[in-house]
C-alpha cells in the first residue's frame, strides 16, 4: 500500500512454514463428498479458519454465541484458528508456530468453517476462477487431515461480506470492491457445489443488510463492528443451520460466557512472546538446563485445560443453568529457577546485580542531575501497586499523565490476573506529586498509546485498541479493535512508543522476529517482516511502511517543523527521516555514544529553558544509565552535531 492509501500489488505469498514441517495428508477419493445436508453433531469440535473477518468473529462473539443457543444439547467445541491476513493454504506466522494441518488435527476438529475471498479478490474478477481452484486445493489438503484421526472434517465455506459504503471521503465508495466480491462469492459457490462442501452466502445479505440500516455496521467498509458481527452472525447461523436464527437480548449472558472463553484460547492459540515459546529463544537454556520451551509450552496446555472448563459453562448457560468455573484441574505451572546470581552458562553476576530493589525516594540520590535541574518522585509503585512496568507515558489535555503498566511482561501467566492496564495518574494540587492512580482500562499487552478522537489507540498484540470515556468517569465505555495483524512473538519489540504525527498519521516502530499481516479497505493484505517505521491513518485505515530500522528500533518524535526521528534501540543509533522522491531516507543524526536507546525527544515545552528548545534527548538503560541532550545544527551534517 502506498503512502497515499493507493492500491498495491497482491501479495501472494507471506511467511510460512517450511513444506517439510507439514504433515502428510490422506489421499482423498476424486467423487467423495460431505453428507448432505450440513449437520452440526453432538460433540462437534468447530474449526475457524479465515481472514479478518473470522478474527474479529472471536472479540463479539455472535456466530457461537447463536449456535450454542439453537443446539444446547450438542456441547459444541468452537477454536478460532483465523488471523488477519490468512489465505488458503497460506498461513503466515512466526517461525516456529505449529503448522495449520497440525494445529487441525491438535484440535481435533470434525468441522472446519473457513472465510476468506476477500484479499484474494483485489487480484480482480479475471482470477476469479484462480481462487476456485485454490480454494478446491483447500479442502482437498483440509480434508485429508483427517484432523479428528477418524474421517474428513466436514466443511462449510463462506463467501466474503459486500463492502459498505459509510459515504466517508475517507474511505472507499465500494463499488469496484463489490464487483469484484461478486465474482469471488460466486466462485467459492462453485468450489463448494464442485467438492461437495457446504456453502453459506454472505454476500447478497451483507449487500442487502448495508442498504438496509440507518447504522453503520462496518468501521471501515470491510471489517464489521460489534453490531455488524452480531448482524452477518444471524446470517451465518441461519445458513448453517438451515433455519431462520435472531439474536436476542436473551443471549447476553451466553456471549459473555462464550467472549471469557475466547479470551483465554486466544492466548493459548496467540501467545504472545512466541519467539521464547516456540521460535529461535525458546532453546536457550538457563540454570539446570532448563529451557524457555520447557516453561512456557507447558502453559499452552495450562490454557488448553482453562478453555475446555469455560467450554462446559458455555454448555451450561446454553442449557439454562450456569457453572460455575473450576479451574483446580489445571496442571501446576513449571517452577522457574531464577537466573540471577550466576548460576548458568547464560547469566552473568555483574549484568544482573540483586534482587534488592531501591525505592524510589532513594533512586534519586543515586541519580546524577544537570545544575539548575531538580528531580523529585512523581509516583511509585509503593503508593500506587497498579504502577509496573510503565512502558509509555503522555501528557493529556487537562495535564494528567497517562501510563501503560505492564505488570504481565513479556506475557499473561494461566492462573493469574491479567493486571496491564492504561493508567491516569492526576496532581490535584500542584505539587508535582501525583494524588491519585485512576485505571481508564485493562489491556493486555499495552505497549504504546496514543490520544486521538477524543479517546485512546493503545497497541495490545495482535490486535490496536480503540478505547474512549464516554461519560466523564475517566474509565473507558467505548472499546473496539480498530486494526489487526501486529506481529507479537517478541513483545516488548512490537509496535512501540505510538506517536501522533503532524499528517494525522499514528507512527509506531517495530523490530525482528515479527510477522505483520494488515487487512484494510483499500488493497490486498499487507504482509510485513521488517524492523521498521509503520505509518497508520486510523481516519482512512492505511498502512504503510515508513523506512527500515534495524534491529530492535525503539523511539520517535517529531519537532515543530515536522522533521521526524527516530533511534534504534538496539545499536543505538538516531536518525533523521526525510522524504526523497517516491520514499523516505534515513540520514544520520548523531555519532553514536550509548546503547541501547529506549526512547528519544525533542525538546518542545515551556518548562525547560530556551536554550534547550529544539535540542534532542536520547535515553540509555544500560552503561550510561542516563539521558544526553544534543543540539541540532541545521546547516550541516550529524559530525557537527555536539553533546551539551
Amino acid at each position: 500500500l502506498t503512502y497515499a492509501g493507493k492500491p498495491g500489488g497482491a501479495i501472494s505469498r507471506g511467511r510460512v512454514q517450511p513444506t517439510d514441517l507439514e504433515p502428510e495428508v490422506a489421499d482423498v477419493p476424486e467423487d467423495y463428498r460431505d453428507p448432505s445436508p450440513f449437520k452440526l453433531q453432538r460433540g462437534d469440535t468447530v474449526a475457524i479458519l479465515g481472514n479478518g473477518l473470522a478474527d474479529r468473529m472471536q472479540h463479539d462473539g455472535w456466530l457461537e454465541t447463536l449456535l450454542q443457543a439453537e443446539l444446547p444439547e450438542h456441547e459444541l467445541v468452537f477454536r478460532n484458528m483465523s488471523l488477519t491476513g490468512d489465505r488458503p493454504n497460506n498461513y503466515p506466522r512466526s517461525k516456529g508456530f505449529t503448522p495449520m494441518t497440525s494445529y487441525l488435527q491438535q484440535v481435533k476438529a470434525d468441522v472446519v468453517f473457513a472465510m476468506f475471498g476477500y484479499n484474494e479478490s483485489y487480484d480482480g474478477v479475471e482470477k476469479a476462477e484462480d481462487y476456485k481452484n485454490l480454494l478446491l486445493d483447500f479442502i482437498r489438503r483440509t480434508r485429508g487431515s483427517m484432523a479428528n484421526g477418524k474421517s474428513f472434517p466436514r466443511i462449510v465455506l463462506f463467501s466474503p461480506i459486500a463492502f459498505e459504503n459509510l459515504n466517508n471521503p475517507n474511505l472507499p465508495t465500494g463499488e469496484a470492491h463489490n464487483r469484484r466480491l461478486a465474482a469471488y462469492a460466486s466462485a467459492t459457490a462453485q468450489a463448494a457445489n464442485q467438492a461437495g462442501v457446504a456453502y453459506v452466502d454472505l454476500f447478497t445479505p451483507s449487500l442487502g443488510l448495508f442498504a438496509a440500516v440507518e447504522e453503520p455496521l462496518t468501521i471501515n467498509g470491510i471489517h464489521l463492528n460489534q453490531e455488524g458481527n452480531r448482524r452477518i452472525g444471524e446470517v451465518m447461523a441461519s445458513g448453517v443451520l438451515g433455519r431462520r436464527v435472531n439474536a436476542l437480548s436473551s443471549h447476553e449472558k451466553l456471549r459473555q460466557a462464550v467472549l471469557e472463553k475466547n479470551v483465554h484460547w486466544h492466548n493459548r492459540y496467540r501467545a504472545t512472546d512466541g519467539n521464547d515459546v516456540w521460535g529461535g529463544r525458546s532453546t536457550l537454556k538457563f540454570v539446570d538446563d532448563q529451557t524457555n520451551a520447557e516453561v512456557l509450552q507447558h502453559e499452552l496446555k495450562m490454557w488448553d485445560v482453562m478453555t475446555a472448563n469455560r467450554d462446559r459453562r458455555i454448555w451450561a448457560v446454553a442449557d439454562g443453568g450456569d457453572l460455575m468455573i473450576d479451574d483446580s484441574n489445571v496442571p501446576a505451572p513449571v517452577e522457574v529457577i531464577s537466573n540471577v546470581g550466576g548460576g548458568s552458562r547464560s547469566s552473568s553476576a555483574a549484568k544482573e546485580g540483586n534482587l534488592d530493589y531501591v525505592s524510589g525516594e532513594a533512586g534519586i540520590q543515586h541519580m546524577a542531575v544537570r545544575e539548575g535541574f531538580e528531580v523529585n518522585l512523581f509516583a511509585d509503585e509503593e503508593r500506587f501497586p497498579a504502577l509496573v512496568n510503565p512502558v509509555q507515558m503522555q501528557v493529556d489535555t487537562k495535564g494528567r499523565l497517562w501510563v501503560a503498566a505492564w505488570p504481565t511482561y513479556p506475557k499473561w501467566e494461566p492462573l493469574k490476573e491479567m493486571n496491564d492496564s492504561l493508567l491516569i495518574l492526576p496532581d490535584d494540587d500542584g505539587d508535582g506529586v501525583a494524588d491519585r492512580a485512576i485505571e481508564f482500562a485493562r489491556v493486555h499487552n499495552p505497549l504504546g498509546f496514543e490520544f486521538w478522537n477524543g479517546g485512546v489507540i493503545v497497541t495490545s498484540m495482535p490486535d490496536i485498541l480503540f478505547l474512549k470515556d464516554t461519560d466523564g468517569d475517566d474509565v473507558a465505555d467505548e472499546r473496539y479493535v480498530l486494526f489487526q495483524g501486529i506481529g507479537s512473538s517478541d513483545t516488548h519489540h512490537s509496535a512501540n512508543n505510538l506517536i501522533y504525527g503532524p499528517d494525522g498519521g499514528i507512527y509506531w516502530q517495530s523490530g525482528v522476529f515479527l510477522q505483520h499481516n494488515h487487512e484494510h479497505p483499500w488493497g490486498p493484505n499487507f504482509n510485513a517482516t521488517t524492523s521498521a517505521m509503520y505509518r497508520f491513518d486510523p481516519r482512512r485505515y492505511t498502512i504503510a511502511m515508513h523506512g527500515p530500522n534495524s534491529p530492535n528500533p525503539h523511539g520517535i518524535s517529531f519537532d515543530r517543523w515536522g522533521y521526524h526521528y527516530a533511534s534504534d534501540g538496539t545499536g543505538g543509533r538516531a536518525y533523521q527521516i526525510r522524504p526523497e522522491g517516491n520514499s523516505w531516507r534515513m540520514h544520520q543524526l548523531l555519532e553514536k555514544e550509548v546503547r541501547p536507546v529506549p526512547a528519544n525527544e525533542i525538546v518542545s515545552s515551556a518548562n525547560f529553558p530556551e536554550d534547550m528548545q529544539g535540542d534532542f534527548l536520547i535515553c540509555n538503560s544500560i552503561g550510561f544509565l542516563g539521558i544526553k541532550q544534543y543540539r541540532l545544527h541545521r546547516d550541516g551534517g550529524y559530525e557537527r552535531t555536539r553533546t551539551e
